[in-house]
């Protein structure tokens, strides 16, 4: 019996060890995999950041060229409102102050007619036939 004990644990110990590097063979196939996928990912996050940055840094400068675009175009848009501005103020400062009018009021306030009220009419109806009475046949009575 003891020859077929140590025949059979040596088996199961043999099964079990074979089990065990298997699971661990397979454990290291998925952590290979893993690790490529994670080097794949972190190579696109580092792209995503730098076409960030690019896409900041262009929007930033057409922000400034608009800037200055607008303030060259508003320049001279302001200049000729402030030289029409001047032209304005120096005329009506250079023109004698006019006079202002008197209040006319009138003598008599006129009033007002009442206009007469039209008084509200029933609506017209035909008048009602008189009745007559009809007389009535009884077949019996005949």
């Amino acid at each position: 019996m003891k020859s077929a004990a140590k025949k059979l644990s040596t088996e199961i110990a043999e099964t079990l060890t074979g089990k065990i590097e298997s699971v661990v063979a397979g454990s290291k196939k998925i952590k290979k995999s893993i690790e490529k996928v994670a080097a794949k990912l972190a190579k696109k996050v580092v792209k995503f950041e730098k076409d960030t940055l690019k896409l900041k840094a262009k929007e930033a400068k057409n922000a400034e060229k608009k800037a200055k675009g607008k303030g060259k175009k508003e320049g001279k848009k302001d200049k000729k409102k402030s030289e029409k501005l001047t032209a304005l103020v120096a005329a009506a400062t250079s023109k004698v102050a006019v006079a202002t009018p008197v209040k006319v009021t009138p003598a008599k306030p006129v009033p007002a007619k009442p206009v007469a009220a039209k008084p509200v009419s029933a609506p017209k109806t035909k008048p009602a036939a008189p009745e007559t009475a009809i007389p009535v046949i009884d077949s019996n009575n005949q």
